[in-house]
């Protein structure tokens, strides 16, 4: 029999690093009763299988491990009494913020939330989605289960491996394969540039020279019980692989990593409108959603390159979700849309709402470009009116890139609709 449910007011769903972070700077702006749930055995998310260093550095200003970074704020939010129920499932959450959640130490519970922050990361993109050819042999793995495997489970996958998409983890683990003995054939893109910072090509590929093929992809997997090779082909503008460029390579394992999705099966269960870009939540500002009192940070927003900044954006969403359960409610705020123009891919927040007071701060806006650019310029319109063009001297998909809009920039878009970003060859003005 299932009891009554019970009155919360903050409920985070994800205790990675977005989830801390918002339930530490909620508890910190004066939330007190709230709650973390986890559906895994032990809190810090995806950091705890990232044994390599390179995380804090914006943060911390200084280079730490994944779980050395975790663990500064599980400790964090130990010290402040926030409750992390680990090992705990949600399974649905409504509208009205009726949360339906399962345990082994409690079995059922339904609590019922005055707000809700979603942090519950992204997955991988499984190799079904690709559709490559060939047959179904053990030695297929995603870039991420891979790492779990060598990195927490103590075993090796495989000893002759090719790496399909060049997104970090991939990257990582062809470094991490090589330092275990194995040999790393090639890591194989079907773009023409890498999907992963820059750091890590060289770090991880160049250091130990592992060819990056870009324009290429796998179009067959070879072998019965285990993979015993993979056939690779140039690919023409269109992404099709061009014939009489295959080329056979020996392995014994294949490795994807080709892209990560937001985890947004409970996002769509409450009602939450999901962008078509990010497919993450659509949200102001404040990291609010569609949804009263429902706010989202961290990957299940959108994917990022670096977990700072998830840290950092995490903090805005669990301040915002303060002050909306204080009360706070600015029914004449001014809304503008966000648009992506040409060049532009994924901006984040998609709407700007602006108070009918003083604007006070700024704020930032993260977004990707659609390729790489060079030397070009990132212009911020208001209708045909240009607002800032400023020169970038390289944009690349790889890595996040952002937005500062000033409060006096801000205070231009009282009377405007819609707000649009574009990367230009050359500078405008108006």
């Amino acid at each position: 029999m299932i009891e009554k449910a019970k009155a919360i007011d903050l409920l985070v769903v994800g205790a990675g690093p977005a989830g801390l972070a918002a339930a530490i700077a909620a508890k910190k702006a004066g939330v007190m009763d709230l709650m973390v749930l986890e559906r895994e055995e032990e809190p810090g998310g995806i950091l705890n299988q990232c044994i390599h260093n390179g995380f804090g550095l914006h943060r911390f200003r200084e280079e730490l491990t994944g779980p050395e970074y975790a663990q500064r704020d599980i400790r964090e939010a130990r010290d402040l009494g926030i409750p992390v129920r680990c090992g705990t499932m949600v399974l649905d959450i409504t509208p009205d913020k009726e949360v339906t959640l399962v345990s082994r130490e409690k079995g059922l519970e339904i609590f019922r939330a005055r707000a809700v922050i979603l942090a519950m990361g992204c997955r991988e993109r499984p190799r079904g989605a690709l559709a490559i050819p060939g047959t179904r042999p053990a030695g297929v793995f995603s870039a991420g289960t891979a790492q779990k495997i060598v990195n927490m489970m103590g075993y090796m996958p495989g000893h002759d491996v090719v790496i399909l998409g060049s997104g970090d983890i991939g990257l990582i683990m062809a470094r991490r394969m090589t330092l275990q003995g194995a040999k790393v054939r090639a890591c194989v893109e079907l773009m023409p540039y890498s999907s992963g910072l820059n750091r890590n090509i060289v770090q991880c590929l160049d250091d130990y020279e592992i060819p990056l093929m870009l324009s290429h992809t796998v179009i067959d997997v070879k072998g019965r019980g285990r993979v015993e090779s993979v056939t690779i082909a140039r690919v023409g503008e269109d992404r099709l692989p061009i014939p009489g460029t295959e080329q056979e390579i020996p392995c014994d394992t294949l490795l994807l990593s080709v892209g990560l999705i937001p985890e947004n099966e409970l996002s769509l269960g409450i009602g939450v409108t999901i962008s078509a870009t990010t497919q993450g939540p659509v949200v102001d500002n404040r990291f609010q959603t569609n949804v009263p009192g429902v706010f989202a940070c961290g990957n299940v927003l959108h994917v990022h390159d670096l977990v700072d900044f998830v840290s950092a954006e995490s903090t805005q969403a669990g301040e915002a979700a303060a002050r909306y359960l204080g009360g706070y409610e600015d029914t004449g705020a001014t809304e503008v849309r966000v648009v992506d123009g040409p060049g532009i891919r994924g901006t984040v927040p998609q709407r700007l709402l602006l108070p009918q007071g003083e604007i006070g701060e700024g704020l930032e806006m993260m977004f990707r470009p659609d390729r790489v650019y060079n030397n070009c310029f990132l212009t911020i319109k208001a209708g045909e009116a240009v607002l800032v063009s400023q020169r970038r001297r390289i944009l690349t998909p790889g890595e996040m890139a952002t937005a500062k809009l000033s409060p006096q920039l801000l205070e231009t878009l009282r009377n405007e609709k819609e707000l649009r970003l574009e990367i230009t060859a050359e500078k405008q003005v108006s």
